[in-house]
């Protein structure tokens, strides 16, 4: 089944890891000089929280590696998130769309959101001015799940998929998976694909089963 990802605010699961960003993005229109980065790990929940953003504010959402210099004037007409913010790191002509960018934005009145999987002091941006105003950004993290959030990560990358897993094999997982969201979405990308070739759905025995596969693959 092709994989529907459910991105509203009633999607998005808020605990302790996560608790914090979100209380950041809600009250979006209290940041400090109109913007915010938001870090962390793959598939932590940012690009999630951005869109929840995007529909509270208006925002349009934005590659940091797709803007370019010329783009720039037509882009800052309301609030932007831009995604994946250090992939631009090291590309001259990037990483000045996005100062320019950003200071546009900045000066009309309009609030940004910057994505990223690490603080930007370890983004490696080579243009100093640039360097210096995300540097200067006050940031929020998203960090790795607890119990409760865990599972309820995989149950919604099982709803996505349309897929309702059994009790407890989503129970097995959390107490025995590697603790991160990109292993979360690995493991039901395995089970998905695992579970076509038989009939009963994603069980506990199948659960063991693709975890040891992906533990030995891991080793």
């Amino acid at each position: 089944m092709p994989v529907r990802q459910a991105l509203g605010r009633g999607d998005f699961y808020v605990a302790e890891a996560n608790s914090v960003a979100v209380s950041q993005i809600e009250c979006w229109r209290d940041w400090p000089g109109r913007k915010l980065v938001l870090a962390g790990p793959e598939g932590s929940g940012k690009t999630h929280l951005a869109h929840v953003w995007a529909s509270e504010s208006g925002a349009r959402i934005l590659e940091a590696a797709s803007l370019t210099v010329e783009d720039v004037p037509h882009l800052v007409s309301g609030p932007l998130c831009i995604e994946d913010v250090p992939a631009v790191a090291g590309d001259d002509r990037a990483e000045r769309a996005l100062l320019h960018l950003h200071n546009l934005a900045l000066a009309e009145g309009q609030t940004l959101l910057l994505t990223a999987d690490r603080p930007p002091s370890n983004w490696g941006l080579a243009l100093p001015d640039l360097a210096s105003r995300m540097n200067g950004t006050p940031m929020v993290s998203l960090s790795e799940p607890d119990d409760l959030l865990l599972g309820a990560v995989l149950l919604k990358m099982f709803a996505d998929r349309q897929i309702v897993p059994a009790p407890d094999a989503v129970t097995y997982l959390v107490r025995h998976m590697h603790r991160s969201f990109a292993m979360a979405g690995q493991i039901v990308d395995a089970l998905d694909e695992a579970a076509l070739a038989q009939p009963k759905g994603i069980n506990r025995p199948l659960a063991i089963k693709v975890l040891q596969q992906l533990d030995t693959l891991g080793d």
